[in-house]
């Protein structure tokens, strides 16, 4: 399978995937309102009080989760997909002895045709180990001797 192809599956996985979460977390949002206006219209006291805290509490978490997946977004914005280093850099695609990685945000695994890719963020440890690393390049993770094997 083409490389490059395979790069802008993993990048349209990792926009998917950030993509689906911004929905459940405005859903999530949409949900919240609601039920803080039914509070307001219920009656008053410690426990209408206590509700309405729990539910902004969970705005505060909500909000929080959707500034951290606008700072994926932006990080996804700058993955150039098309350039080829021959060190690891943001948007690489490496072969090593352990596992195959794409740099770029932490989405999971990406499966596909036989090729199963972890979408890790620059800031994993693994990753930290590898950026800037060339293929025929060894590190240890782990306890764990990883060869680079290829670099795309």
């Amino acid at each position: 399978m083409d490389m490059l192809k395979i790069k802008e599956q993993l990048l349209q996985f990792c926009w998917d995937g950030v993509d689906a979460r911004t929905a459940s977390l405005k859903k999530r949002g949409d949900e919240l309102r609601e039920s803080l206006n039914s509070e307001t219209k219920s009656s008053a006291g410690d426990k209408h009080e206590t509700g309405r805290a729990m539910v902004q509490l969970e705005q505060e978490k909500l909000g929080k989760q959707l500034l951290e997946l606008e700072k994926k977004r932006a990080i996804l914005q700058k993955v150039d997909i098309a350039k080829t280093s021959a060190k690891i850099v943001l948007g690489s695609l490496i072969k090593t002895s352990l596992a195959n990685y794409f740099i770029a945000i932490s989405a999971g695994a990406f499966q596909k045709e036989g090729v199963d890719v972890f979408c890790i963020s620059p800031n994993a440890p693994i990753a930290q180990l590898l950026l800037g690393k060339e293929q025929g390049d060894t590190t240890i993770f782990n306890g764990k001797k990883i060869e680079i094997l290829e670099v795309l």
